[in-house]
């Protein structure tokens, strides 16, 4: 049987914590930012916690 292996864009998307959680930056903050408000931008700035729905896919995807 072949080695499974770790989606590897992925990888570079998704950083795991010591206890497990799964951070992720914030989609929206790349382009577009002229007609986005302060507010938002600011709002989406730094990293979550990646959906509770999608941690058992996430984790698939890395290998864990």
């Amino acid at each position: 049987m072949p080695k499974m292996k770790s989606h590897t864009g992925t990888g570079k998307r998704v950083r795991v914590t010591g206890k497990g959680k799964l951070l992720k930056e914030q989609a929206n903050k790349r382009h577009l930012l002229e007609k986005k408000s302060s507010t938002r931008t600011r709002r989406l700035t730094g990293v979550v916690e990646v959906a509770k729905a999608d941690v058992k896919r996430i984790k698939k995807l890395l290998g864990r």
